[in-house]
């Protein structure tokens, strides 16, 4: 296999120290009308882990990540990051802890990529960090983008736009120069992040993100589609449908062929790999097996 490119690892906070509180949600419901998007959904997550939600299209994914991230209420439930509830009142406390990247993210003006990589600064603005221009190269350089700072956005390619997007999302999460005890976790909750990556960069960026979450105490929460990628890199998923989490816990246990078939409606074989980790083999759609099956 052709080397992969070697995504650095953005820097350890300017004061290390033990993170205080995880994410957690209990009860939340939410409805557009008389449909249910979310219905009684329990979640807990530590700092230091990463974890990503699946689930087919429609299943409530990208709105629970969102109502995780604060961007939209429940009608009823709660959710808490570092022991502080999500509310209207304490979102500077949150842009300073967390940062949220959603699907598509479009700039509304031409800027250069080192500027979109500054807006993640902003939160920070009242208590930089020494050196806020190292901040911003170090997490373009984590995202191997450094070279295209001075480039503006709207003339990279759909996957370098979104390698910029998740170091804005690195450097807010950075840290700042306020003094907070005990020190909050930090937090970058990302809705895929990988979906318009080429291959290297899908597996680059993840290894790199799972990185930050084990050596940084980072909780790094995703969205995505791709189970493989999920089994090789999380420490934790959730599977979503129709609103509700049907199962979680260790990728390898909760990702099982009987679960593929029924929440997806494919056919799945599992393997190991020859490092050890448990992929699946894709067999076909049950209709497409079931059709085959006919034939014979």
């Amino acid at each position: 296999m052709s080397a992969r490119p070697d995504l650095a690892t953005p820097p350890t906070p300017a004061k290390p120290a033990t993170p205080l509180g995880g994410l957690h949600a209990k009860g939340l419901h939410l409805a557009y009308g008389a449909q249910p998007v979310l219905s009684n959904v329990d979640f807990l997550m530590q700092p230091g882990q990463l974890g990503v939600i699946l689930g087919p299209n429609g299943a409530g994914k990208s709105t629970l990540l969102g109502v995780l991230g604060g961007l939209q209420a429940p009608q009823s439930g709660t959710v808490a990051l570092g022991g502080q509830y999500l509310t209207p009142h304490n979102t500077a406390w949150h842009a300073r802890h967390r940062a949220f990247l959603p699907q598509d993210e479009t700039p509304a003006f031409n800027f250069t990529a080192r500027e979109i990589v500054e807006l993640g600064r902003y939160p920070h603005r009242h208590h930089p960090l020494p050196d806020e221009a190292e901040t911003v190269r170090a997490a373009m350089q984590a995202t191997a983008v450094a070279h295209l700072a001075s480039r503006r956005i709207r003339t990279l390619s759909g996957g370098e736009r979104a390698r910029v997007q998740i170091a804005r999302a690195l450097a807010q999460t950075a840290g700042s120069g306020l003094e907070e005890t005990p020190v909050p976790a930090r937090w970058l909750l990302m809705d895929e992040p990988t979906a318009a990556l080429d291959l290297q960069h899908q597996h680059a960026v993840l290894a790199m993100l799972r990185r930050v979450a084990h050596r940084e105490g980072v909780g790094v929460l995703l969205v995505l589609h791709d189970l493989n990628l999920a089994l090789r890199y999380a420490d934790l998923v959730w599977v979503v449908g129709s609103g509700r989490v049907l199962a979680h816990g260790v990728p390898a246990q909760v990702l099982t062929p009987a679960l593929v078939a029924a929440v997806w409606q494919v056919q799945a074989q599992a393997v190991t790999d020859g490092s050890g980790t448990c992929q699946l083999l894709w067999q076909g759609t049950m209709a497409a097996c079931a059709h085959a099956e006919r034939q014979l």
